[in-house]
């Protein structure tokens, strides 16, 4: 239960700090800015990964949830508890964030600037990369392990800096379902839900082509 309930609690201030953000700069004329917005998703996860990542590994995300199933990292029987509990954190935060910013629009819900194809492709692309980048630093030697909340939280940072503007950069099902259904903006929710699950699950592929262990020729 225990890392259900941190699962919850990461996924809820992962929402509360990025979408934040995003509400926030709205509200103070830009202070914040697109580079301060990137800098807030991507410590965020920084700063879970390094406080829940030995209680639950710091999923806070279903699309990684899912990939590491589909890795085998991961027991099915808590793929479903997992997901429900970081749909359950983001739709706190994102009603948290309601209540204090009643007249905001969007609350930070993902939403494309183009067509919903470019921001489909990019979502895919983007969490492609992020999952990759998780199976690889959390493979291998142990100080890989000791720098991924770092890695992956500059991962984070950077698709969230240069692909913001054009898709959002969601690349997790959760950061999205949050502030779309608490601002009413479901009009493109399905292409960000499947865009991200399938760019995690294109990533566990392409990992386990490249880990592949080499075949040595019988003489």
């Amino acid at each position: 239960m225990k890392k259900y309930i941190v699962e919850f609690i990461g996924t809820f201030f992962l929402v509360f700090v990025g979408c934040g953000a995003m509400v926030i700069d709205s509200h103070v004329g830009g202070s914040i800015s697109h580079v301060g917005v990137a800098m807030s998703w991507g410590l965020i996860v920084m700063v879970l990964i390094y406080s829940i990542g030995d209680i639950s590994g710091a999923h806070i995300n279903p699309a990684v949830t899912i990939g590491f199933w589909i890795a085998k990292r991961f027991s099915i029987k808590e793929v479903l508890p997992y997901i429900v509990a970081q749909l359950i954190g983001a739709l706190a935060a994102s009603f948290a964030l309601k209540y204090l910013f009643p007249l905001d629009e969007t609350l930070g819900a993902s939403l494309p600037s183009g067509t919903w194809q470019q921001s489909f492709i990019f979502e895919t692309i983007l969490t492609f990369l992020l999952m990759f980048v998780i199976l690889n630093v959390s493979t291998g030697a142990k100080e890989k392990g000791i720098m991924a909340g770092a890695a992956i939280g500059a991962t984070v940072g950077m698709e969230a800096m240069f692909a913001g503007p054009i898709c959002g950069a969601s690349m997790n099902p959760a950061r999205s379902i949050g502030p779309a259904v608490a601002s009413g903006h479901t009009e493109y929710l399905w292409a960000y839900i499947v865009a991200t699950i399938l760019g995690a699950a294109l990533a566990v592929l392409v990992f386990k082509l490249t880990r592949e262990k080499p075949h040595v020729a019988e003489n």
